[in-house]
């Protein structure tokens, strides 16, 4: 008897529990309170005049401003990129001088760059994540219930409670998606103890430190991350390398072996990196060819490890494949997002990027052309793969919400084109020089 493992409900707004300590991610940026509404101006003043550090969008380039102690402080506190660099520049070329830009770094960026600044130097450089991120700590806490305990909240801590949708929330319910489909027949009679547990890191870790703009922003923007990356799966490498970070300081896997620890870091990082949008096409069309000629063996690491991907990437995306009433209020999110992203744009003479001009779109509009181009085609094919009461059930939700988008699109008389506003993003993301091996 197949059984349909529900996809539950989940709040959408829980705060980061008040007991959690400080951590800054590494994209974390200062700002003024009044650009984002910071809810706590004096926490922000007593932040400000901690340690701060002068540098460019390129890493390495870091300098002392003060040698004030470091204060910690908590997510949320305030917004993360200045975008007071752009104002009075209606010329801009974007090109940002270390000069205009200041930013806060995280702990680990702390500690590392009080050591540079010492004279003493960081004893093990493959430890150095997002080039000058340092996830290790100090000292190494035995496998144990505690240390599983606090790799978690650390994942919680390192997503951006204010983001309307990129937050850990988000996480969480991508994490349950990927358990129920790690409980499918097929998968659930394959897959092994370690694919597991690396499934369901990655699906906790897979937006970590998510800055609530999309890459083709930080790419005009001159984000460091950007150049570092090449203007590749920025985001994507930025989680998967703060995913280790976090793996790393919080010794969870210590007791390995040092080949066994970099083995299911790339994995993971294999995972992640194949949540990246502007690749759907070339891991549906490789799932595809596959299907297509029933040769997919799950006993293959190889295979499986694909199949993985794609659940995850379908995990990633699943809201609008439940219920009306939870998927409109996640479409609600992640608009918010869009739209907020695009009033910087506005206000800075970026560009509106697609689907980020509240003046010309609407949820209706993003969320019909986000199903077709998107999620319908994925999960027609994990449909392929999994035929069961789950996969049917989600694609049944997903036709009856496009056809509610629809009723409310005609109500709402808009004139607005949205499909030329997906095929514009598609030619500008979906041509990659990376290829799947």
């Amino acid at each position: 008897m197949e059984v349909c493992y529900q996809l539950p409900v989940l709040p959408l707004d829980r705060p980061v529990p008040q007991h959690v300590l400080s951590r800054r991610g590494a994209i974390s940026f200062s700002s003024s309170s009044a650009l984002f509404g910071c809810p706590n101006p004096r926490q922000l003043s007593q932040v400000r005049a901690a340690l701060m550090f002068y540098t460019s969008f390129c890493p390495g380039d870091v300098r002392v401003r003060s040698r004030a102690g470091f204060e910690s402080e908590r997510r949320g506190s305030h917004p993360y990129i200045d975008f007071r660099i752009f104002h009075a520049q209606s010329e801009i070329e974007v090109s940002v001088s270390a000069r205009n830009i200041r930013r806060l770094l995280s702990f680990q960026r702390y500690l590392r760059s009080s050591r540079f600044f010492r004279g003493t130097t960081v004893s093990n450089s493959l430890n150095i994540l997002d080039d000058d991120y340092n996830g290790q700590a100090k000292f190494l806490i035995s496998f144990s219930f505690r240390s599983f305990v606090q790799f978690i909240i650390m994942i919680q801590e390192d997503y951006h409670s204010q983001n309307p949708y990129h937050n850990a929330v988000h996480a969480a319910d991508v994490t349950q998606a990927m358990h129920c489909y790690l409980k499918e027949p097929k998968l659930a009679s394959s897959v092994t103890p370690w694919d597991v547990l690396l499934s369901l890191i990655a699906a906790a870790t897979h937006d970590l430190d998510h800055p609530g703009v999309n890459q083709p922003f930080l790419i005009k923007t001159n984000h460091y991350l950007a150049t570092l990356y090449k203007n590749t799966s920025v985001l994507e490498n930025h989680h998967w390398r703060s995913a280790v970070g976090l793996l790393r300081e919080s010794g969870l896997f210590s007791h390995m072996p040092s080949e066994s620890r970099q083995q299911m870091e790339t994995q993971i990082g294999a995972l992640i990196l194949a949540t990246d949008i502007s690749r759907q096409n070339e891991y549906l069309s490789l799932f595809r060819s596959h299907l297509d000629r029933g040769d997919l063996r799950l006993e293959d690491s190889r295979h499986r490890h694909l199949v993985l991907q794609m659940a995850l990437k379908c995990a990633d995306i699943c809201n609008p494949c439940r219920t009306w009433e939870l998927s409109k209020q996640w479409s609600e999110k992640v608009t918010e997002e869009f739209f907020h992203q695009g009033d910087i744009e506005k206000k800075y003479h970026l560009g509106v990027s697609p689907l980020c001009d509240r003046q010309t779109e609407s949820i209706a509009n993003i969320q019909i052309g986000f199903m077709t181009y998107l999620v319908e085609p994925l999960f027609t094919e994990w449909a392929r793969f999994s035929n069961t009461r789950l996969s049917q059930t989600m694609l049944g939700h997903m036709g009856l919400n496009k056809a509610s988008w629809k009723g409310l699109q005609r109500e709402q008389s808009t004139s607005e084109d949205t499909d030329a506003a997906f095929e514009e993003l598609n030619s500008q993301l979906l041509p990659q020089e990376n290829r799947l091996s």
